[in-house]
């Protein structure tokens, strides 16, 4: 398309769609710990050269694409990455751009991602449009030769989901493409992974995730003629759905930790409270939804959303036979069943006594003293999130990419086979990260889920629906 519709995700702060972290305070934590939780708790996502003061020395400039109110967010944690250089912002909506621009002030602005692609000096790019807009920018973002961190889901459809797996898989190995699942790369759920997968908590028998927050998800504008497009996530046309924008974090990281794809989905969806009582509300995508995702070995996952009611807000759950694990928080506890043995590390970790249960609390990384009592600055707050991992890790990996085609031009000139082997060691090395693939597998669990929701009905997910060929 010429002109894209617009490449804001979103035009209002209003929405409030939280999808970097979980409820804050206290009181949950304290909830859990009084009924026998056990804190399993990870290192910080912060580098600890950064926590030493030392500064990157190579630095990756990278473009955001997209100043929606996610894309702003991504912008936001971006310029506390030190490995990186925002060096230019681009949205086709003057007031996303102006807005995008307090963060960046320094930053190239423009309103055609075309010129970003052309400038040789941007080795990077974030694209944070809307689904529906993803394709075309990140298939000419490939050609160019840059770097992707495309968000999720990859696309709208499954077909233009493959599209884009398919161009970042046949593309030349100095190019990383990073999928926008930050889970994968936080150090909290890196650590928990092979804690479940090693069998702690017996036979796992079953998963449950839920989202709530009561809000209308829609976007007010001053412009009627942007009102349909800037509130694309109303309209099955162009929104994944509930499951497709918000679910596909905590799906995917069911499949990641359980280490499985899924066999069949289940969905029912209904728009029972945003609906055309309400302000004439002419959205055609459901606001609340439920959906059963099934597993090998009878394991099923059972997720709800809503944007009806805000109550005990968003957490996972995997149910052993030996113990139960929530993640809620930004922490993960583990309740352990009266009969299951002891794992050995229990007997050093530190114990409090609350009501008539003993909360079991593991730290790795850090001291049992300091661990949960220091204040954090809102910057330490943000190194610590999700996000941040993600975006600093793309950096990274882009950076070092970069660098090792560099030193191999500097030393020995353009020799393909010198650059092809440098760069293979530094991809070895790459900090962990979501790619092409498992973006690709957890876009098609979503959008078939969302699919399912549509139509209230069991649809079978093929396994080579999941495979790039």
């Amino acid at each position: 398309m010429s002109a894209l519709r617009s490449l804001s995700m979103n035009e209002s702060d209003s929405l409030d769609v939280n999808r970097r972290r979980f409820i804050k305070g206290g009181s949950a934590a304290t909830l859990m710990t009084m009924i026998g939780g056990v804190e399993l708790l990870g290192q910080t996502n912060a580098p600890t050269a950064a926590a030493q003061g030392i500064k990157p020395t190579f630095k990756t400039k990278v473009a955001v694409i997209g100043l929606g109110q996610w894309g702003r967010e991504l912008l936001k944690v971006l310029t506390l990455v030190e490995r990186a250089i925002v060096a230019a912002i681009c949205d086709h909506y003057p007031v996303a751009l102006r807005r995008g621009a307090e963060d960046a002030p320094h930053a190239e602005k423009t309103a055609d991602y075309k010129t970003i692609l052309e400038n040789k000096d941007i080795t990077a790019v974030i694209i944070a449009t809307p689904p529906h807009q993803h394709k075309e920018i990140v298939l000419a973002a490939i050609k160019a030769g840059k770097h992707v961190y495309c968000e999720a889901p990859l696309a709208h459809t499954v077909e233009e989901a493959r599209e884009i797996a398919l161009a970042a898989k046949n593309a030349p190995k100095q190019i990383v493409f990073q999928a926008g699942l930050q889970r994968r790369s936080d150090a909290e759920l890196l650590f928990l992974r092979p804690f479940i997968r090693s069998g702690a908590l017996g036979q796992i028998v079953m998963a449950r995730a839920q989202w709530h927050k009561k809000t209308s998800w829609r976007a007010a504008t001053g412009n009627p003629e942007r009102q349909k497009a800037l509130n694309w996530r109303l309209y099955k046309e162009t929104s994944p759905g509930l499951i497709g924008e918000i679910g596909i974090h905590q799906i995917d990281q069911a499949s990641w930790f359980l280490r499985a794809k899924p066999r069949a989905v289940t969905g029912f969806g209904s728009i029972v409270y945003w609906n055309q009582d309400k302000d004439n509300d002419d959205r055609d995508v459901p606001d609340t939804v439920q959906a059963v995702i099934e597993y090998p070995e009878g394991v099923n996952l059972v997720y709800h959303a809503t944007l009806a009611n805000s109550f005990d807000a968003s957490y996972e759950m995997f149910y052993g036979s030996d113990a139960a694990v929530m993640l809620r928080d930004e922490k993960a506890w583990m309740f352990k069943e009266v009969d299951s043995a002891l794992l050995g590390w229990e007997v050093y970790a530190v114990k409090e006594t609350f009501y008539k249960d003993t909360g079991i609390s593991l730290r790795v990384g850090a001291s049992k003293s300091a661990q949960g009592t220091e204040t954090l600055t809102h910057d330490e707050e943000v190194k610590a999130s999700a996000i941040w991992a993600a975006l600093d890790k793309f950096a990274l990996n882009a950076g070092e990419v970069n660098r090792a085609v560099e030193n191999v031009k500097t030393s020995l000139g353009d020799d393909p086979e010198a650059i092809a082997e440098a760069v293979d060691k530094a991809r070895k090395d790459a900090a962990p990260a979501a790619g092409y693939l498992e973006g690709y597998q957890a876009t098609v669990t979503a959008l078939k889920a969302n699919e399912a929701i549509n139509q209230r009905k069991r649809i079978e997910l093929k396994p080579e629906w999941y495979e790039l060929t």
